[in-house]
């Protein structure tokens, strides 16, 4: 689940954190002390047990923790513990409680690049060979760590981290409290192009097949006029990519989510508090409403609309719009409804194969009986 979590400069009471994660404390009258957070198996007398799966609370018997945190009616002997509703999430707000921020340099490295027509607020933090464009504005306490890069006329609102390795180019805006991961890619020119007469996949849609002489073709690059709009709350995961728009901005949603090695075309309107699982391939021009989940390695055909609330499964390939609340699978992508109709009917066809076999026998013995 976790590997062990040391920070030396932290020490809470087990009352202190049953108060922050709100949960039931079964305890003795002696309050412990709690200085790192683990797996049962990895515990000893000053860890907090993390016991939250029925593997793990199994393991308390062999751990030496004197506490831990575990689900709501699950009693211990010989330990202290703290119930919660919701484990996962007490696990998050005690990772956040030990959590250690990382290391970055206090103001301006002398090897970082600022043009003198940037604007930078106050407590902001710009590591060494980090590169800060002519009319950047980087808001109040942003982190911009080692060997980023940061476009011309760029915003950046307060309290972001951006990690060592991202490059973000020219008139993105990032809101407030976003965190950008190490290698993303954010603005980079949308995959846009266009050849003087039709080619072979506009010949296909049209047509439905390929037919033609097409050995003249040259492909055009249409530019990118605009950029990526990031609001509030947002994560993008390391080596993510998010093209610009070609005219206007590319943008996602408030508190939405982006895994690592993620893919957004360019003019996708992403909505807020998504996730979007590592792999996940986003064509150009896709709208993805709020609150939507899309699953490791789901593809995405350009122009299509994904509704509200709905859960794009692992793997899928989607190549037209669903409405908001679908549970949509397979490829090509259907409703789950349907999916499971078409598991039904395979199921059925194998079961009538068999039968027809079954009858095909019967036939030839009662020819050779004749």
């Amino acid at each position: 689940m976790v590997n062990t979590i040391l920070n030396e400069t932290k020490a809470y009471r087990l009352s202190e954190i049953n108060h922050i994660i709100g949960g039931i404390l079964n305890a003795a009258q002696e309050d412990i002390i709690i200085k790192k957070l683990a797996p049962p198996a990895l515990a000893d007398e000053e860890t907090l047990a993390l016991a939250i799966s029925e593997e793990e609370i199994a393991n308390i018997a062999e751990s030496r923790a004197r506490a831990a945190v575990v689900p709501l009616g699950v009693s211990l002997e010989n330990i202290a513990t703290i119930e919660v509703e919701r484990p996962r999430l007490a696990m998050m707000k005690l990772l956040h409680l030990f959590y250690t921020p990382v290391d970055a340099y206090p103001g301006i490295h002398e090897r970082a690049f600022v043009d003198p027509t940037a604007k930078l607020g106050e407590n902001v933090s710009v590591g060494p060979n980090a590169f800060i464009g002519r009319g950047c504005a980087i808001g109040n306490n942003t982190k911009i760590l080692p060997n980023t890069y940061i476009g011309k006329f760029t915003e950046i609102g307060t309290n972001c981290l951006i990690h060592p390795g991202v490059n973000i180019g020219d008139n993105a805006k990032i809101g407030n409290n976003v965190i950008i991961n190490h290698g993303a890619s954010i603005g980079a020119d949308g995959f846009s192009f266009v050849t003087e007469n039709p080619g072979t996949i506009e010949t296909a849609k049209q047509q439905g097949k390929v037919e033609g002489d097409f050995s003249g073709q040259k492909i055009y690059k249409i530019p990118s006029l605009g950029s990526v709009t990031i609001e509030d709350d947002v994560e993008i995961g390391a080596n993510a990519c998010i093209d610009s728009g070609t005219v206007e901005n590319t943008t996602i949603g408030k508190g939405t989510k982006i895994d690592d090695l993620a893919m957004i075309g360019h003019n996708c309107k992403i909505g807020k508090n998504c996730l979007i699982v590592s792999q996940v391939g986003i064509s150009g021009s896709v709208t993805v409403g709020d609150r939507v989940v899309l699953a490791g390695q789901v593809g995405i055909a350009d122009h299509v609309c994904i509704g509200a609330d709905s859960i794009v499964m692992a793997k899928a390939g989607v190549s037209k719009s669903f409405p908001e609340k679908s549970i949509i699978i397979g490829s090509p992508a259907v409703h789950r409804k349907d999916f499971i109709k078409q598991l039904k009917a395979q199921k059925d066809a194998a079961k009538l194969f068999d039968e027809i076999k079954a009858l095909k026998k019967e036939i030839e013995e009662l020819k050779k009986g004749k």
